[in-house]
């Protein structure tokens, strides 16, 4: 088996490791966990002999004694901690009305069966993540006050000479960043980010606060638009706060979906043909575009008749909903980035970001797509109209362009939104709500669910894109082909199997086991025998 030598000085001891080509992360960081002599919540930091942090991941390139990376330990700590109501009110959630509902579901539940079904313990875990996230944006809050640096969770690629924050868990601490320090990325990670294979599963929390704020400093942003960095900061900080830990449309999607649309901001040379301030509106409106999302779709928000639904009339409840909360984040000043602009570049802003994330709807899909197929043949880059519709479609495929990635990395996101889609078919068996067809535990398996969506959704709405910007076919067009091929076998092969069982299944059945004849006639035998008693 291949392996690379690694040598590293902890607190000045020098270290030599030996490991595998291929060694996985989880590993690697647990091997330099290790020989720090860390604890679990310890935060690790790596340096390359220039000084720069560095990423923790198997990429790591083998060096020599004269060129050791330095590992550092940062121990986290944090004291007094707020629970329950407190906490809840502290941060502006009405935490205790969630565990009163689930309390009276669980009630309710009890009294008509015996056993609690999956879902209850389900949303008991939601609600223990929910309480888990509240306490680590306390601790971050209340760190923020007295740091001068980000929080990271390991190796930000940060410059050095900013003191870490101090966190109890490896999750995002609030930053506060001075005027005067840069963002030292690797240039090999800068050009990585822009491309859909970028692995999020390797990136923590904090780290990938640090990528957000690459993003709209390499697209000239944060000059061209006068965006201060600590308002930057505080903006993605409200952004984190307001992401639910749910399965799928959490933080870590949020970022997916916004660095694919700048991966095809880049692999389109975007920039050369529609204004800055229209790729800030994308941008913007991808980071923003599931805030505050709930786990349960619009479907469910009208059967359910929740507050949302009511509120906008059954008319895209949650796009509604997570536009408007963006617009609550950029009406405080500390978070607003657009603070510096026009009335007039203000209001245009606002108009695309809330028309991109109404887009985001499906059953606006086939519409959508309609209008661009019409406008292709003869696409201009300077109608404002043909404009509008691009951008709707460039964030409706970041929205779901999983599957243009990697199997490694689209595969556990397709677990994620499984868990969540299942999560929402318990509830609506379990509210006597009718239930979603593609949700139903009972009946949707993982090819099934993926086969039929990437053949007449994703396929149709990338071809598209790809025949405005060929480049993407490569890109995006051949990985999503090969996404379709594998669900397809697995499909198949699932099929195979369920034939095979069910033949077994009959030919167990024809068979009758040994000595059920004997045990038959004595059977029959037994009761002639009662009958003639009975007879007597």
């Amino acid at each position: 088996m291949a392996t690379k030598i690694i040598y590293f000085t902890v607190n000045g001891r020098p270290e030599r490791a030996e490991l595998p080509l291929d060694c996985p992360a989880q590993d690697l960081k647990d091997l330099f966990r290790s020989a720090a002599e860390a604890r679990p919540h310890d935060i690790l930091k790596l340096y390359n002999p220039k000084g720069n942090l560095i990423n923790i991941s198997p990429r790591l390139e083998p060096n020599n004694p004269s060129s050791c990376y330095k590992l550092e330990v940062v121990a986290a700590d944090c004291t007094s901690e707020l629970l329950g109501v407190e906490l809840a009110v502290a941060l502006g959630f009405n935490f205790s009305t969630m565990e009163k509902r689930l309390q009276g579901l669980e009630k309710k539940i009890l009294a008509q069966a015996v056993e609690t079904p999956a879902v209850v313990y389900e949303m008991k875990k939601q609600v223990d993540l929910f309480r888990e996230k509240l306490e680590v944006n306390v601790k971050a809050s209340r760190v923020w006050s007295t740091s001068a640096g980000w929080g990271c969770s390991r190796s930000c690629l940060m410059d050095h000479t900013n003191p870490p924050l101090s966190t109890t868990r490896d999750l995002y601490a609030k930053p506060v960043m001075r005027s005067n320090t840069s963002l030292e990325v690797s240039e090999e990670v800068r050009q990585y980010l822009k491309t859909p294979s970028f692995d999020n599963w390797q990136w923590e929390d904090a780290e990938i606060m640090v990528l957000l704020q690459v993003m709209y400093t390499d697209l000239d942003f944060i000059a061209t638009f006068n965006i201060e960095p600590e308002v930057l900061q505080h903006f993605l900080f409200e952004v984190y706060r307001r992401y639910n830990n749910i399965p799928f449309h959490n933080f870590k999607h949020c970022f997916c979906v916004t660095q694919m649309m700048y991966g095809l901001i880049w692999m389109t040379d975007l920039k050369s043909k529609i204004d800055s301030i229209d790729l800030l509106t994308m941008l913007t409106s991808a980071v923003c575009h599931d805030l505050d999302h709930t786990g349960y779709n619009n479907a469910y928000q009208i059967n359910a008749r929740t507050e949302l639904a009511l509120r906008y009339n059954d008319i895209s409840p949650l796009e509604n909903h997570h536009s408007a909360v963006a617009f609550e984040i950029l009406e405080k000043r500390e978070s607003n980035i657009f603070r510096n602009l026009t009335i007039e570049q203000y209001k245009r802003i606002r108009e695309g970001i809330i028309q991109c994330i109404l887009a985001t709807d499906m059953t606006k899909h086939n519409e959508i797509l309609s209008k661009f197929k019409t406008i292709l043949p003869v696409f201009d880059f300077k109608n404002k109209d043909h404009k509008d519709v691009l951008m709707m479609i460039l964030i409706k495929v970041s929205d779901i362009s999983n599957e243009a990635r990697p199997m490694e990395v689209a595969e556990p996101w397709l677990d994620c939104l499984l868990q969540e889609f299942y999560n929402q078919g318990d509830m609506e068996k379990l509210e006597g709500l009718p239930v979603t067809p593609f949700m139903d535990r009972d009946k949707v398996t993982k090819p099934s669910s993926q086969t039929g969506f990437i053949r007449f959704v994703l396929m149709p709405l990338f071809i598209e894109l790809a025949n405005l910007f060929p480049c993407l076919e490569q890109h995006i067009v051949y990985p999503v082909r090969k996404a379709l091929d594998y669900y397809t076998e697995m499909e198949k092969a699932l099929e195979r199997d369920k034939q095979n069982r069910a033949q077994e299944k009959a030919s167990k059945s024809k068979e009758s086991p040994p000595g059920s004849q004997a045990a038959s006639d004595a059977q029959t035998a037994s009761v002639q025998e009662c009958s003639k008693t009975a007879a007597q």
